[in-house]
């Protein structure tokens, strides 16, 4: 496991994060990403996508509970449990499906599902702070370690 703290000041410095992530993103699967609404988790992911080359709009996946991004071969899934009332419904959604395919995974409001969700290759918990956010970035597989250790 490895762990790394980022501040964060700007929408454009979390975006920037975002595409340091992906810049790394190898075989990393599955992340999970934590953080009161208004955090910027969504940003963040739009730094990663943008990062990865996609240079279209990128929406938070609230009410659509997935949003996915088909580009240059690879296929980026964002999703969002934020209006999960019972675990159950992931089923509905075919949560276990999007797990299964290729490409990368990144869930925002995982702790809702957790018990019913595989291990994370990262976890992102993202907090206020002084001046911005506070940006905790842990790896927990050998690749989800290996790419936050390119990030300290």
């Amino acid at each position: 496991m490895r762990s790394v703290v980022r501040q964060v000041a700007t929408e454009a410095d979390m975006e920037a994060l975002g595409a340091q992530l992906a810049a790394g993103i190898g075989r990393v699967r599955l992340v999970y990403l934590h953080g009161p609404l208004g955090a910027g988790k969504t940003t963040l992911v739009r730094g990663m996508l943008r990062g990865l080359g996609y240079a279209g709009a990128v929406k938070s996946p609230t009410f659509t509970l997935v949003e996915p991004y088909a580009f240059d071969g690879t296929m980026f899934y964002h999703i969002d449990l934020y209006r999960m009332e019972d675990p159950r419904e992931l089923e509905f959604i075919g949560l276990r499906d999007y797990l299964a395919r290729p490409g990368v995974c990144v869930v925002e409001w995982a702790e809702r599902a957790r018990d019913l969700l595989p291990a994370p290759d990262i976890d992102v918990m993202i907090a206020a702070a002084n001046t911005g956010r506070r940006v905790q970035l842990v790896g927990h597989t050998e690749h989800g370690a290996a790419l936050i250790g390119g990030l300290a």
